[in-house]
């Protein structure tokens, strides 16, 4: 199966901003955030959790800077922003939430059911699962870019703008991540392919984790009885993206805590106005 090559920008991040003063901060914000916008040509799983982790404390650094020195029209605009990434993080939790769901029913199924023909239906079920969610990713693509279009433009405060494109940029590697494509002819990951301009790389090219259990799943399907091999290989896969689900969860949470609060600071500046 082959893998994407996705021309995204990296997702690395200062592993720890330290506070400055409000007269300093938009300078070194442009310094350090300019360092993470490099042409990057593929994303792994560690990756996209690092830069979740990365993310996270730029928010919790960032807290105190938002200083009462901004003024109100860019702060409604900045509180309008943050309620869009939150919902964009939420979605993609769900989507985390689903995936979970049916890799944990899927391998219920190749338990009890072992090489029986009966787990086709199971391993059908997923496939329909996945089509279901590259749709939904699409969705999710859809409403990132039309977010960051209107970031470049807008009125924003500029920390929130150049922060809220760090969190575009990886909330993107992340639904691309997810978004491998299941057949070749997948509505879904069509939809998902035009949004993202990737495209398809060597063969022997990394998978990640997504791709792999699909890859590993299509091999079974109709020749359960002479694959006993591939069976075992395809529940260590799983075990692989559950393991994978529940990090990018813990990331995820974590960057939904500190959006909220980010969004709590905003409104205690509005208020204090």
């Amino acid at each position: 199966m082959a893998t994407l090559q996705i021309h995204s920008r990296s997702i690395s991040l200062p592993a720890r901003l330290h506070p400055v003063s409000p007269a300093s901060f938009d300078h070194q914000v442009d310094l350090q955030i300019s360092k993470s916008w490099q042409v990057s040509k593929t994303v792994t799983s560690e990756g996209i959790q690092s830069g979740l982790l990365g993310l996270a404390e730029l928010y919790n650094s960032v807290q105190e800077l938002a200083q009462p020195r901004r003024d109100l029209k860019s702060i409604e605009e900045s509180l309008s922003g943050s309620v869009e990434l939150l919902d964009s993080c939420t979605a993609i939790r769900e989507l985390f939430q689903m995936i979970r769901e049916n890799v944990q029913t899927l391998q219920s199924a190749l338990r009890r059911k072992g090489l029986d023909s009966s787990v086709q239906s199971d391993i059908s079920s997923y496939f329909c699962f996945r089509k279901k969610m590259n749709k939904c990713v699409a969705k999710a693509l859809k409403a990132l870019k039309n977010f960051e279009s209107r970031n470049g433009d807008s009125g924003f405060d500029n920390v929130f703008r150049e922060v809220a494109g760090v969190t575009v940029a990886i909330f993107r590697s992340i639904l691309v991540f997810l978004s491998s494509p299941t057949t070749a002819r997948s509505g879904g990951w069509s939809l998902v392919s035009r949004l993202v301009q990737a495209k398809p790389v060597a063969e022997n090219g990394v998978e990640n984790e997504v791709g792999s259990v699909d890859f590993a799943l299509s091999s079974l399907q109709g020749k359960l009885r002479s694959n006993g091999d591939k069976a075992v290989e395809v529940q260590k896969r799983l075990q692989n993206l559950e393991a994978v689900v529940e990090g990018f969860e813990g990331g995820l949470e974590r960057v939904f805590r500190q959006l909220v609060q980010s969004r709590v600071t905003l409104l205690n500046i509005l208020t204090d106005h």
